[in-house]
């Protein structure tokens, strides 16, 4: 007798289903079990950072500021004498030679006035010859008892009113001569004449000094600027430390760049120190006088101005980049021997040649991080590598 059972067979495909489950999963759970040991966390390496030794050089320091030019001379041409204009002697805007004549104003009036003048003064002279005559004959007579003295006495009162009379004339003369050398109108200096501000024909003088035109001395030029109150002391000091009077102060070179130039391309020196400062402002007025030969500073423009006072011979300088601000101020990250990275509070000065000096927080054998600032922070240690700062090249003077 067969025992028919058409179950058994899909029975037995589960159970062995599930057996081969529980089979993976022991297999997941001892695999997850070896792998435990091996997966710790292992720390990044160090990053790499640029590092470099600080710049030492010769440093000159300044004292900068912002200033303006102004002519050395400035006169406004006018007429002095009353009459019709009669030529214009000059081009507008045209450089001239000190005597150059510039307008001329009728003098025929006042040449007229002056062959007066000369004739009433050589008769005055003719007067005075005979009445020093007359004098000589009558003392004589006297002398013979000739005459009274009475004659004589107004002999020598004629004599004396004669010669009052030719002086009289003489200045006459002069006056004269001095109105028709003011028909010619000429240059005091050497400089440059504005345009005319009247024509030819024109009534000039009348009822008081007439403008002309404006004659300007361009070489050479004043630039005036001034001085805060810190760096006075700062000169001053260093004045007192070399033992410079202020008369040689007045020889210190001064140097001054268009706001358009490269650098400081015009030199001169100074010439005028205020005596006192400017209470309201807290500033002293300085000037320097600065040759200008080819004319290239023209009045009244606004300049770049410094005066070099004191020379580092060693300073320290870095890369602006590698300064970080903060609210205690600027400084940089300087890497330890043991690679730490650490914050150095610096204290800045001027910028010379492209690189920051540093006025103190920094040592010449410090090691500064000169990029990458923002991927490392204090206390982390890195893997500085060695380079260089590179020095721009030198700007233009």
């Amino acid at each position: 007798m067969t025992c028919a059972n058409s179950a058994s067979p899909a029975r037995r495909n589960g159970e062995w289903r599930h057996i081969g489950r529980a089979l993976a999963a022991m297999m997941a759970v001892i695999a997850l079990a070896g792998c435990e040991d091996k997966n710790t966390f292992v720390a990044p390496p160090p990053p790499k950072v640029d590092v470099a030794a600080p710049v030492q050089r010769a440093v000159t320091r300044y004292v900068e500021a912002t200033g303006n030019t102004a002519p050395i001379k400035s006169v406004d041409l006018v007429a002095r004498v009353q009459g019709f204009l009669q030529s214009i002697d000059y081009q507008d805007g045209t450089f001239v030679k000190q005597g150059t004549q510039l307008f001329t104003i009728e003098p025929e009036t006042y040449k007229l006035k002056l062959d007066q003048a000369q004739a009433a003064e050589a008769g005055a002279q003719a007067t005075v010859k005979q009445a020093e005559a007359d004098f000589k004959r009558q003392a004589e007579l006297v002398q013979r008892q000739a005459v009274s003295q009475s004659t004589l006495d107004t002999s020598t009162s004629t004599r004396d009113n004669a010669q009052a009379t030719l002086q009289q004339a003489q200045v006459n003369t002069r006056l004269a001569e001095v109105n028709y050398g003011y028909t010619k109108v000429s240059a005091p200096f050497d400089g440059i004449v504005s345009a005319h501000m009247v024509s030819i024909g024109e009534l000039v003088g009348v009822s008081s000094p007439t403008q002309l035109a404006t004659i300007v001395a361009m070489d050479p030029i004043y630039v005036n600027f001034t001085v805060n109150e810190q760096d006075v002391l700062r000169i001053r000091a260093e004045a007192a430390r070399r033992g410079l009077t202020p008369t040689d102060l007045k020889q210190f070179p001064i140097q001054v760049g268009l706001q358009t130039e490269s650098g400081y391309p015009h030199e001169g020196h100074l010439d005028y120190v205020s005596p006192t400062l400017n209470t309201s402002t807290g500033t002293l007025a300085v000037r320097g006088l600065v040759p200008n030969d080819k004319r290239v500073l023209l009045p009244g423009y606004f300049v770049r101005v410094r005066v070099p006072f004191d020379q580092d011979q060693a300073a320290l300088l870095v890369p602006d980049t590698a300064l970080g601000s903060d609210q205690g101020g600027r400084y940089l990250l300087v890497v330890g021997k043991d690679n730490t990275v650490e914050q150095r509070k610096v204290q800045i000065g001027p910028v010379d040649n492209g690189l920051r000096v540093i006025e103190s927080g920094l040592k010449p054998d410090d090691r500064v991080v000169i990029a990458g600032l923002l991927r490392v922070i204090p206390g982390q240690k890195i893997d500085p590598q060695v380079t260089k700062i590179e020095q721009p090249q030198a700007s233009a003077k």
